[in-house]
């Protein structure tokens, strides 16, 4: 552990086996549903042609975030490139409790993850040699020592990882490579989630030739990280005319917080109720240009773009009192690959948005509660 990493709060959030039981059902129901061919049929046509692509694989550290409220979980949105998933293998390794067999349980799921997506994009068996990390300026990413310790554990399991910026791979519709050396996987942190930028259009080729693993990718994206999707799974009506059964539609009826966006409904009632809501950009990923309601100015609000703003039910995170007295916010990261947990996390923060550089604040462990 170095000053370069976001810390690891000492606080350990405890979560009950309920709502950690309901919260896995919902990735369940969701991957499910991603797969559903009236969903498909429903969500295609939106979708830009680098998601409409099918790799034939799915999403390495596919992350479903949510707040614990009163009456148990509710998702607030999807990630595809979440950071945060090696800090729940160090909040395990640093815990005091000699449970390292938990870390080493985390360490072998994620692990698995990637050797089963290279083996859905390389059925053949040919074993996974490389990886890179790509992202944008990726030394002037706040996650960026967490990149390095992805590399260092990836080569400790003998598979050549580093961390490079899109420019700097040699990349078209043959396949990628670094420094003359074919590059296998492509953990993709980048936020550019539908390869548009021109600095991903070598990458974008490759991806849709088929001749490198590209994970997380715009389908995965697309599918079930794309903001807009909420609408449809916080929408009875259109719950109804996909393959899900009636539990199904309930579960995400009761964890998905209404969400429209805001051209879909009439300005001066999303007004009145904005105390209500959250407002969020599309586009953007994490808490950027998201806006609590309660705070927003009329003229603020004037300025929002009704076809690019999620108007969303306000689902405020959980407050925990740290041992200095302090109040922190919480909410939970889930893991994922498919349709199984890899781990959880905790994020303790102050602040309007997950600040984890505040006082106390940080990556913290979670302890499941069996009642």
């Amino acid at each position: 552990m170095t000053e370069e990493f976001y810390p690891v709060s000492p606080v350990t959030i405890g979560v009950s086996m309920a709502d950690l039981r309901t919260m896995q059902r919902l990735v369940r129901v969701l991957d499910r549903l991603s797969h559903a061919p009236t969903y498909l049929d429903r969500v295609t046509p939106e979708l830009p042609a680098s998601a409409r692509f099918n790799p034939g694989h799915a999403a390495v550290m596919m992350c479903y975030d949510f707040h614990l409220s009163d009456a148990g979980p509710r998702l607030i949105e999807i990630n595809t490139n979440a950071g945060g998933g090696y800090y729940a293998l160090l909040s395990e390794e640093q815990a005091d409790d000699n449970r390292s067999f938990r870390a080493e349980r985390l360490a072998a799921r994620l692990l698995r993850s990637f050797l089963d997506e290279w083996a859905a994009f390389a059925p053949g068996g040919a074993p996974l040699k490389s990886v890179v990390i790509v992202d944008e300026t990726p030394e002037k990413q706040p996650l960026y020592a967490e990149m390095k310790a992805f590399c260092s554990w990836l080569n400790a399991q003998g598979i050549k990882a580093q961390i490079l910026a899109p420019e700097q791979l040699t990349a078209d519709a043959s396949g990628v490579s670094y420094g003359g050396e074919k590059i296998d996987f492509v953990y993709n942190r980048h936020c550019d989630f539908y390869l548009e930028e021109d600095e991903l259009n070598g990458l974008r080729q490759a991806y849709l030739a088929g001749t490198v693993c590209l994970s997380p990718n715009p389908r995965s994206y697309g599918l079930l990280a794309d903001k807009r999707r909420m609408i449809l799974w916080s929408d009875e009506e259109a719950l109804e005319t996909f393959d899900l059964r009636s539990h199904e539609q309930a579960l995400l009826l009761e964890t998905v917080p209404r969400s429209r966006l805001l051209a879909q409904g009439a300005l001066d009632s999303f007004w009145k109720e904005r105390k209500k809501l959250i407002f969020k950009p599309v586009a953007r990923f994490g808490g950027r240009g998201v806006l609590p309601g309660k705070g927003i100015s009329r003229t603020r609000f004037d300025e929002l773009d009704p076809d690019t703003t999620l108007v969303q039910e306000l689902v405020p995170p959980s407050v925990v009192t740290d041992a200095e007295g302090r109040k922190l916010k919480v909410d939970l990261r889930l893991f994922t690959y498919r349709n199984r947990m890899i781990g959880i996390v905790a994020r303790v923060y102050q602040g309007q948005v997950t600040n984890l550089r505040s006082e106390g604040g940080g990556f913290a462990r979670v302890r499941i509660v069996r009642s």
